[in-house]
């Protein structure tokens, strides 16, 4: 599943991203922003696949924009100036969809951000955290779950190993890729991508059951729904 943000000083244009992501099923649009401050910001701290991008807004180019993401997401622009078509190439852009567009032109571009996508391989993600007085990196692809136990934690990891960490599920938290991680209970943050089964308000990952709080489900039924 591509997850995406769409840029545009028009509501207009955003209604009509929002209706073609919905009707491509690889598609989540995450977000839409008509001003291009608030996206930086919320780039700031999190993390996607796929960048919608106007050229022509009022206080900065979208050429301008891809320029300053750190992230450096694919981007297909959108606009209605046929002339920018060379430049947004030039910053290796996926696709260039001229105003107004259609579904089957707009789904064409999706499509080679797909691909895109599928061929870069993905990037690996470290926590570094200290146990028995030495420091250790951790693959978060490796980890199975964390759970509290009083003031330490447990990190179980997919290799059946586990490690003792005295910290904090909040502070482990600010390590996590948030688009990644969630905790589901006071006791518990669990990878989205392990989470296989969920019944009864119980997560199941492999054999082992992990319980549901009330202040954490809503939140963590819409990401594992979108995941």
């Amino acid at each position: 599943m591509i997850r995406a943000i769409a840029i545009d000083d028009e509501p207009p244009a955003l209604e009509l991203l929002e209706n073609f992501c919905h009707r491509t099923d690889f598609l989540i649009l995450q977000k839409t922003f008509t001003r291009p401050a608030a996206a930086l910001e919320y780039l700031s701290s999190n993390e996607t696949d796929l960048l919608f991008l106007d050229i022509q807004m009022p206080s900065i180019t979208g050429i301008d924009f891809a320029k300053t993401i750190k992230q450096n997401p694919p981007v297909i622009f959108t606009t209605a100036y046929s002339q920018y078509a060379v430049e947004g190439f030039n910053l290796n852009a996926v696709d260039y969809l001229l105003k107004p567009y259609t579904y089957d032109r707009f789904l064409q571009a999706a499509i080679k951000a797909r691909h895109l996508l599928e061929a870069t391989p993905a990037k690996e993600t470290f926590i570094t955290v200290r146990s028995d007085y030495s420091l250790i990196k951790i693959n978060t692809g490796d980890i199975r779950y964390i759970e509290s136990l009083d003031n330490y934690l447990k990190i179980h990891l997919l290799s059946g190993k586990s490690v003792l960490v005295r910290m904090t599920l909040k502070s482990i938290a600010e390590q996590l890729p948030s688009n990644d991680f969630i905790r589901v209970h006071r006791s518990f943050i669990v990878p989205l991508a392990q989470v296989k089964n969920v019944r009864n308000k119980t997560i199941y990952i492999g054999d082992t059951e992990i319980p549901i709080s009330v202040n954490y489900e809503a939140d963590f039924m819409k990401a594992f729904l979108n995941k």
